[in-house]
């Protein structure tokens, strides 16, 4: 057989992935690299799942997106957004087709690990102020230390009065740090397994050392970081009480490499799929069916609580679409597709004990599709059918988007979860679909622009089916 029959038969019978670095013509990488200044700004503008919905919405209205009200009839092409708790959001573009035969569906979270102080959080040991801290998702407690890092969230007075705080981001702001041993001093500390050599009540956060200055008497140096924010925000020690204050690193996104080639940042997971499901809704006004992007909280720690996906939030949000279109929201829902929009680790070569190459993403190959989640035995997953997979595929194509498959490691090597099992648990079609991801969870996050790009493509091609 010769060799351009070989050749022949591999690309007719065969499956593989092509490096889109290669393959992609230059105008499409230019288009990548572009799209991506906007997600880098996106990033650094929404840090917290607050920010990022305040983010959202401001395009969102500057794209002719009005706040959803419930009895109020909708046409094709109206564009409607559902705002809970200023901590999810839901945007719809009305489409040509009747409710009744169904929507698409793109779910992302906005959420990411990060470390939450605590309710009672500022206190002061040997003259130095700390705040104390609860680490948020799943992280690798030592990569938090010797970083710089930023305060962010809201303060809500006693007389509802909020008050947003955000410090460390600006370049004449101070930062903060938790901080670690010297490598002198550490040897029982690096004989300590990796879950502990940092343990979680030691991620503590120094935030000062100047006592009051004049002033006799005990915790002065907690005094005086107490009247610092008083006079800058007028808040009290009590008002933490009723406070959503984050830690995040202080530093914004990068391109990294030589060749530009990828984002460096803290929050790709999940921000890097929930901006391309915002823009990819925001490009499509006058989609056939019922196009809506949920960007949703509390991902990281279950999807639990009225603004994660495990609540009502959503299906009541179609009983109240339902009710003005002359239809029901199980209707609707039975009849929709959807993407979880959620992010897969790239197969690292550093790494590559805990990974099988051939069911793995990579870099520059394109969205990940990936069927199914869960643990082991796919405990606690959704498990897309081969009638939605091809679907998808034959979407995907259709529309010349990059795309490949990928498991989240070997099968006994840990796994993990996404929202898509909360969407699929309403008897809609759904399979997760998002960008690879490097040192996933970590401080400092790497994805590569042509997936990114690639995510929005995709998600494109979903609203536009």
């Amino acid at each position: 057989m010769s060799d351009n029959k070989v050749k022949e038969l591999q690309e007719t019978l065969g499956f593989c992935t092509k490096n889109g670095g290669k393959t992609l013509k230059i105008e499409e990488i230019h288009a990548a690299d572009t799209y991506c200044e906007g997600y880098k700004a996106f990033l650094d503008d929404a840090k917290t799942e607050r920010e990022a919905v305040k983010a959202a919405v401001v395009l969102a209205e500057k794209n002719g997106f009005i706040p959803f009200v419930p009895g109020k009839k909708v046409a094709p092409g109206d564009k409607i957004y559902l705002n809970n708790r200023d901590k999810a959001l839901i945007l719809a573009v009305i489409g040509e087709k009747p409710l009744a035969e169904g929507a698409s569906i793109a779910v992302a979270h906005i959420d990411s690990p990060r470390l939450d102080l605590k309710p009672n959080p500022l206190y002061e040991d040997s003259e130095l102020a700390y705040f104390d801290t609860h680490y948020y998702g799943g992280i690798k407690k030592y990569q938090w230390t010797a970083t710089p890092m930023a305060l962010h969230g809201v303060v809500v007075k006693k007389d509802g009065t909020k008050v947003e705080v955000k410090i460390g981001e600006d370049n004449t702001d101070p930062v903060f740090c938790i901080t670690d041993l010297l490598p002198h001093l550490g040897q029982e500390q690096m004989k300590r397994t990796a879950s502990d050599v940092v343990k979680g009540e030691d991620l503590n956060l120094l935030i000062g050392s100047r006592p009051l200055p004049d002033t006799d008497g005990d915790n002065l140096t907690k005094l005086h970081i107490l009247q610092l924010l008083n006079e800058k925000y007028g808040i009290t020690e009590a008002d933490f009480l009723s406070a959503e204050l984050q830690i995040v690193p202080a530093f914004g996104a990068r391109d990294l490499g030589l060749d530009r080639s990828m984002i460096g940042a803290y929050g790709h997971d999940d921000r890097v799929c929930a901006y391309p499901a915002l823009t990819a809704l925001l490009e499509n006004p006058h989609p056939t069916y019922t196009a809506i992007t949920v960007l949703a909280d509390k991902e990281e720690i279950g999807s639990d609580g009225n603004t994660g996906m495990q609540s009502a939030f959503l299906p009541y949000f179609f009983e109240d679409l339902a009710a003005v279109s002359g239809t029901t929201g199980r209707q609707i829902l039975s009849r929709s597709l959807c993407l979880s929009a959620d992010v897969n680790a790239a197969f690292d070569p550093i790494y590559p004990e805990v990974m099988v190459k051939a069911n793995s993403c990579q870099f520059n190959r394109g969205v990940c599709i990936t069927k199914y989640t869960g643990a082991r035995g796919k405990s606690g997953t959704s498990d897309a059918s081969a009638e939605y997979m091809a679907l998808i595929r034959r979407l995907l194509d259709q529309n010349e988007v990059l795309w490949q498959i990928g498991e989240l490691g070997r099968v006994d090597a840990g796994g993990g979860g996404t929202v898509a099992k909360y969407i699929a648990n309403l008897n809609v079609d759904t399979v997760d679909l998002g960008v690879p991801v490097l040192s996933m969870h970590a401080p400092f996050e790497v994805v590569s622009k042509i997936d990114v790009y690639m995510a929005h493509r995709a998600f494109s091609a979903l609203f536009s089916r």
